[in-house]
């Protein structure tokens, strides 16, 4: 690095040498080896940003960026601000963006407003969005924009309820207002009372179609300039309290591949914030609102919007989970498809209750007293105490096998997500699990008790309704054909 130095300070072959000791300075070892050598003088580097090859200032501007030392500031602004060569401009915002800006931060807005009022060509689209992202960026890393309020209830947008594919019926007998109507992935809902809907626990997300609704197609740009016309931004704008910059991600469910997915994005993103006025602008994390781009097999893509403001606060009480935890959602459904075979008030048990989803969501759907859940897992155990104290509700947990488990009178119901293979657990196991789970729960089953299975083993349940014949199934539902999953209804006859 010695050597380096000398030479760039001698002026020969400043360019390759100052890339070498770039090379070099990628370590931090290296990088305080340098500071140590400059002791404190940047001139040799601050002297460079005036040089007359654009890729010299460029290297000597990201070499000062390193030196993490708020003192260069002032050398760095200067050279951008007077910097005309595009490529390079962004590489001053790199190098500051490394130290601690927030002297600068209104001189960056300005910067980044004057930059917005440029108008565009081919020859410098590419570099002025550049530098806009990176202006934007490093504004945002001081100065979040505020969180906007949805205000859009009523009259509320058109809304997209996505559900379980097989058991649509299911959300669609809770909807009480507005037009109803079924596509693939689930209910699409106009004129709704939104404050209702958001209240359905089978519901899997809530997404709103981009104003129109129409696919988009084409190159990057020209899906992102089409979804400009559809007018998002004002959109959000109707359905938000007004002002600031809305904070968006682009979410691309598809066939392109991942090496391919990043740019495309890039670019979708730049044509539309183009149009948005600085009301849309791209993050990768802190975002409100999600762009979901849906491929369809013509290669066109159906825009859905997902915003994180609107207030979804039905499992809220869920924050405690294991990797074996039933998704809440799929414990509602389950309760709603049962729900003609539950009565109020039923004593309940969970022998595999896991962190406590499926009691509580069933204890929501028809209200039971009192509830047990057991589970040989302690630490699930635990998490659905949690998670219990959160919901509001009483459940009574014990840390013990289910095999083991005694208790002084007889259950109404027993609800549960059955186990499934895990780790090194084979098939054998599991089918032995499931035997002895039709034995023990009759000793714990009232005459005519319920019984409530989720379960991705479906012939399994089969297997144990042959074998012990005091039970009849009432109903079966398909929750996922691809793996078979079912939920399935039961009577104990005794």
């Amino acid at each position: 690095m010695k050597d380096y130095l000398e030479a760039i300070s001698q002026g020969r072959e400043v360019r390759a040498n100052l890339i070498s000791l770039r090379q070099e300075i990628k370590t931090e070892e290296n990088k305080r080896r340098l500071a140590y050598l400059l002791g404190g003088d940047f001139q040799i580097f601050a002297g460079l940003l005036k040089a007359e090859d654009p890729k010299i200032r460029k290297n000597a501007a990201l070499i000062l960026g390193e030196m993490e030392t708020e003192d260069i500031l002032p050398f760095l602004f200067a050279a951008y601000q007077r910097e005309e060569t595009l490529f390079v401009r962004a590489d001053y915002l790199k190098a500051m963006e490394k130290l601690d800006y927030r002297p600068w931060l209104e001189k960056l807005k300005a910067c980044r407003e004057e930059l917005g009022s440029k108008p565009l060509t081919e020859e410098n689209r590419k570099h002025i969005r550049e530098e806009q992202v990176r202006l934007t960026s490093m504004i945002l890393k001081y100065e979040r924009p505020r969180k906007h309020t949805f205000t859009g209830y009523s009259p509320a947008p058109e809304v997209i309820l996505v559900t379980n594919r097989c058991q649509k019926e299911a959300t669609r007998a809770q909807i009480t207002s507005g037009s109803v109507t079924e596509f693939a992935q689930g209910l699409r809902v106009k004129n709704g009372d939104l404050r209702e809907l958001l209240k359905i626990r089978t519901v899997v997300e809530y997404l709103f179609p981009v104003p129109g609704g129409r696919p988009v197609a084409g190159t990057p740009r020209e899906i992102g300039q089409a979804l400009a016309l559809e007018g998002i931004a004002d959109f959000l704008e109707d359905y938000h309290q007004k002002g600031g910059t809305f904070l968006y991600r682009i979410e691309v469910k598809g066939t392109i591949p991942l090496e391919k997915k990043g740019p495309f994005i890039r670019r979708v993103a730049e044509a539309l914030e183009e149009s948005g006025d600085g009301r849309l602008c791209n993050v990768t994390t802190g975002y409100e609102v999600e762009l979901r781009l849906l491929q369809r097999k013509d290669g066109s893509f159906v825009p859905m919007l997902k915003l994180f403001t609107l207030p979804d606060t039905r499992f809220d009480y869920r924050r405690e989970v294991t990797a074996a935890s039933i998704a809440p959602v799929n414990a509602a459904l389950t309760a709603a498809l049962a729900k003609p075979y539950l009565k109020e008030g039923a004593q309940i048990l969970d022998p595999f209750c896991g962190v406590g989803t499926m009691l509580i969501e069933r204890n929501r759907s028809v209200a039971a007293d009192p509830m047990y859940g057991v589970d040989i897992f302690g630490e699930a155990v635990e998490k659905a105490r949690e998670n219990t104290k959160r919901a509001g509700t009483v459940i009574h947990y014990i840390n013990k096998d289910f095999f083991d488990f005694t208790h002084g009178y007889l259950f109404d119901e027993i609800i549960t997500d059955m186990p499934r293979a895990a780790g090194t657990g084979t098939g054998q196991e599991l089918e032995a699990l499931y035997g002895r789970f039709f034995g023990k729960a009759g000793e714990h089953l009232k005459r005519e008790g319920i019984v409530v299975l989720y379960t991705m083993n479906p012939e399994l349940v089969e297997k144990g309704l042959r074998q012990f014949g005091q039970y009849d199934k009432l109903e079966e539902f398909l929750i996922n054909e691809k793996n078979q999953t079912k939920v399935y209804v039961l009577r104990f006859q005794g």
